[in-house]
């Protein structure tokens, strides 16, 4: 269960949890910038494996007048400047197999969305690029059953896998986190996540607009790095209230570092 072959990963000899962050969706190129140059600063201060994350388009909006991203290749370049200028592995999600080698040409780590899943050629194609896969496991779905999905990428020929927990559909409109989720995920032998801000989403709010519970990022966070969590992936944002997606449910920039020092404790504590 190793990420030391993620390209540009730095810190991996501190027996630390690593931190994928960044903002929900590739908004411009001033607030991408802000975030990556603050995130590698707290993480490099606390010895911290840092990816940086961005999704390059959003395709699964609830309304049709959310926004969803500043154009593809457009994004996708960007997300590759940040990953060059900052020295960092970059990750972006794909949503269709078409897309799979398209943004594999532009980050170091091709994130399958919670509710694809099961989307066997989505998988087979991500797996084929050669990238690390994480695979974020469906609301709707058990641990145990994340056996399988992790089985169609390595059987197409890649073990560059990772699995993130991001909560369990509790009704339409909440989630719950069941934290013996991550030792069954992790006898597939591979890392896993936890993702706390879309653990604290609350879907299907009736605006069409998500809401969420980020009162609760550190009380999550904790919790998972005491269970053993491989790694943590959170949105985060200088401004959440004026993010363009996702903003009910993202970090403040200005919380970060005392939050990752607070987890660096409770790994020490842990581990």
């Amino acid at each position: 269960m190793s990420i030391n072959n993620i390209p540009k990963i730095k810190h991996t000899n501190k027996n630390n949890f690593f931190l994928i962050a960044g903002p929900c969706v590739v908004e411009s190129e001033e607030i991408c910038f802000e975030i990556a140059e603050k995130v590698k600063a707290v993480t490099d201060k606390l010895g911290i494996p840092y990816i940086f994350k961005a999704s390059y388009r959003k395709a699964n909006r609830s309304r049709l007048d959310s926004f969803t991203g500043i154009g593809d290749e457009k994004a996708l370049k960007l997300i590759h400047k940040i990953g060059k200028k900052f020295d960092i592995p970059t990750l972006t999600d794909i949503h269709t197999e078409g897309e799979a080698a398209f943004a594999a040409k532009y980050v170091d780590v091709l994130q399958i969305p919670a509710f694809l899943c099961r989307q066997t050629d989505l998988l087979i194609a991500a797996a084929k690029t050669g990238k690390h896969v994480n695979i974020k496991k469906g609301q709707f779905l058990s641990a145990e059953s994340m056996k399988f999905t992790v089985d169609k990428v390595r059987e197409s020929g890649n073990t560059n896998i990772m699995l993130t927990e991001r909560g369990t559909f509790f009704g339409y409109q909440d989630l719950v986190i069941d934290y013996r989720s991550i030792p069954e995920m992790q006898k597939n032998k591979v890392p896993v996540i936890m993702d706390i801000t879309h653990s604290l989403q609350k879907p299907n709010q009736t605006s069409g607009v998500t809401g969420g519970r980020p009162d609760l990022i550190s009380t999550v966070a904790k919790a998972a790095i005491a269970v053993g969590v491989d790694g943590i992936f959170l949105e985060t944002h200088p401004a959440p209230h004026l993010a363009k997606s996702d903003g009910a449910n993202m970090l403040h920039l200005d919380f970060l570092e005392r939050i990752m020092t607070t987890l660096v404790k409770v790994r020490k504590a842990v581990v």
